[in-house]
């Protein structure tokens, strides 16, 4: 079979500033914005080649990040979060072929605007509890399956993370991490599921260069910026992302 990239200029009009955005949100800055790439990309191809595609951008954007923040991760909140993670991903496998993306991305997207207006409406006091293991453990879950089907599993996981007020830094590293492990995990059912076929690994080797670009600009942003504005940034990417996966589940 010819291993010969998507030609269609539309096509890479959309795709790149998607890919940018997805590495600068692989930094833990603007994660929200992450969620962003699969939609804009789907202007032009079909979610399932979408994501396909950007397995193998995924894949060296995980390990950049990884060597950026090799050493500020937190290694308790990571050992919680992995395994419901995985259950995550195993649960969209099973169920990738029942649920169509547009379903998920417009649940994923009222869920991510909820979280939203409670904090903005309901800030939390400096005393308040973080949110429960229990809690925390469906959110990740929810993250794991929402990543395997349109790699949008940004938002359920940060409506748990957010509250626990991680540094910027630490916020980063723990969410490099857990990302790489689970996108990691999504190549042999995406493999099976015959998504990953000659034209779209092609064509992610066109997108590969932006990759270091993109987590570059991250790294760089998340290293210098306040936590306050870290936080705000974090939430304009959320709105951002409700809005638009909102839009494409139920209106568009």
């Amino acid at each position: 079979m010819q291993f010969a990239p998507i030609s269609d200029p539309h096509f890479y009009a959309a795709a790149v500033p998607a890919v940018l955005l997805l590495g600068i949100s692989k930094s833990g800055f603007g994660a929200g914005f992450g969620s962003l790439a699969v939609p804009m990309m789907a202007l032009a191809v079909t979610v399932p080649e979408a994501a396909a595609i950007l397995m193998p951008v995924l894949l060296l954007m995980d390990l950049l990040g990884l060597a950026a923040f090799r050493r500020d991760f937190d290694r308790r909140l990571l050992g919680f979060l992995i395994p419901f993670g995985l259950v995550g991903t195993v649960i969209g496998a099973m169920l990738f072929r029942t649920l169509t993306p547009h379903t998920v991305a417009g649940i994923v997207g009222v869920f991510t605007l909820l979280f939203l207006a409670q904090r903005l409406l309901f800030p939390p006091k400096a005393d308040s509890a973080p949110p429960s293991r229990l809690a925390g453990g469906v959110l990740t879950t929810i993250s794991g399956f929402t990543s395997f089907i349109a790699h949008a599993g940004g938002p359920p996981v940060n409506a748990y993370v957010i509250p626990l007020r991680l540094k910027p830094v630490e916020f980063a590293a723990t969410m490099a991490y857990f990302f790489f492990v689970v996108n990691l995990s999504k190549w042999v059912p995406y493999a099976w599921l015959g998504l990953l076929d000659w034209r779209n690994m092609a064509t992610s080797v066109v997108l590969l260069p932006l990759a270091p670009f993109g987590v570059w600009m991250g790294v760089r942003i998340a290293r210098r910026i306040s936590a306050t504005w870290f936080y705000r940034m974090l939430y304009l990417g959320m709105l951002l992302t409700g809005i638009k996966l909102v839009w494409d589940g139920f209106i568009a």
